[in-house]
């Protein structure tokens, strides 16, 4: 491999605590070792960047409702960073398709799915190896959010829940300097926030699966559902509380929440139908550096339109997708959209009406 750190294997447990699995990840590289890397490259943002690092998290199956169930007792991370940020309980997934890789591929890509239309061609979901890359699948060369922060000479990573995900890493090799596939979620976290406290990385994503696991095992919206929400919530608390006790980041990062789909009972999976709306209606919050408080994202973004509950295409006026995650992250740091992407393109999706600049050491 080409990455720093070396491959390890590790064991262990899964998010129901039972049989241990292996997982493969990258140990952490040594403190300042990306920047190191990157050592012959100029990080050319824009004067407007309005932070240093974007977190993207990502709720797996996380479904708006069971914020409105549980209330702010239940859930009272994500309901502070809805006080604090810019947020909407109304966005979309990808319009194709309503599971997970085929959706967290259009998050750090900015495209649709179907490759025959300028998609990333990932319509599958699972751990297959054929087709083996993005590229291969989308028939051509697909660039990603890693990629853009790489060429700028910064330093990004993914922290993911799933084994699936080792796609991206096969997909951009030597665009990410960490790449961490942990399935217990309580161990990810750890991971994530070691990393967090340690490392200056521009950006980074973070897979949560657990909401989706006892989804499927005990039916999306059922009180087990609704028990892991609760679990996903102390979990986002949890990278919030690092953030802030962490000079290095208070005030110079932001937070974006968003899901791959929502789910409801076991019907279809609990979420394979995208034309029902408690599939295909995801929660996009955004928090921190530059997010203005207490605003909604449809307030704020006239030329995006509230879908209420239908399920718009790609063309015409289009609501807040999670396919927004790459290309708004890059705006916020001051760099350009991904060559090649749809979603935000044009990096117009606003989460403050006042003009904000990255505060600078």
């Amino acid at each position: 491999m080409s990455r720093l750190g070396v491959v390890l294997t590790t064991l262990v447990l899964t998010a129901s605590g039972g049989v241990a699995c292996a997982a493969v990840g990258d140990a952490p590289a040594p403190a300042g070792a990306a920047s190191e890397r990157h050592a012959d490259r100029r990080a050319d943002r824009r004067a407007d960047a309005v932070t240093d690092s974007v977190v993207a998290i990502s709720l797996d199956g996380f479904n708006p409702p069971a914020l409105r169930r549980l209330g702010r007792s239940g859930t009272p991370n994500l309901h502070r960073i809805i006080k604090q940020g810019a947020s909407t309980l109304n966005a979309r997934t990808e319009q194709e398709m309503t599971i997970t890789l085929p959706n967290h591929t259009g998050m750090v890509t900015g495209r649709r799915i179907e490759a025959a239309t300028g998609g990333h061609g990932v319509t599958w979901n699972d751990d297959r190896m054929v087709p083996a890359t993005v590229q291969a699948a989308a028939g051509g060369p697909v660039d990603s959010v890693f990629t853009v922060v790489d060429q700028a000479g910064l330093s990004s990573g993914f922290f993911a829940s799933k084994t699936k995900f080792s796609l991206w890493d096969r997909s951009w090799p030597d665009a990410t300097d960490t790449q961490t596939i942990i399935e217990d979620n309580d161990a990810l976290v750890r991971s994530f926030k070691t990393d967090l406290l340690s490392q200056p990385r521009a950006f980074r994503l973070l897979h949560l699966s657990e909401t989706d696991a006892v989804g499927h095992a005990k039916g999306f919206m059922g009180k087990a559902y609704l028990r892991a929400v609760r679990r996903a919530d102390r979990r986002v608390g949890a990278v919030i509380r690092a953030i802030k006790q962490n000079p290095a980041q208070t005030g110079r990062t932001t937070v974006i929440i968003t899901a791959d789909h929502g789910g409801k009972g076991f019907a279809n999976g609990g979420h394979g139908d995208p034309t029902k709306a408690h599939n295909y209606t995801v929660p996009f919050l955004v928090w921190g550096s530059g997010a203005q408080a207490g605003t909604d994202l449809y307030d704020l973004n006239p030329d995006y339109t509230d879908p209420g509950r239908s399920r718009p295409g790609y063309t015409g006026a289009q609501p807040v997708r999670n396919g927004d995650v790459a290309n708004l992250a890059l705006d916020l740091l001051g760099l350009g959209a991904v060559p090649g992407s749809e979603h935000d393109v044009q990096q117009d999706l606003d989460v403050s009406s006042v003009e904000v600049t990255a505060p600078r050491a």
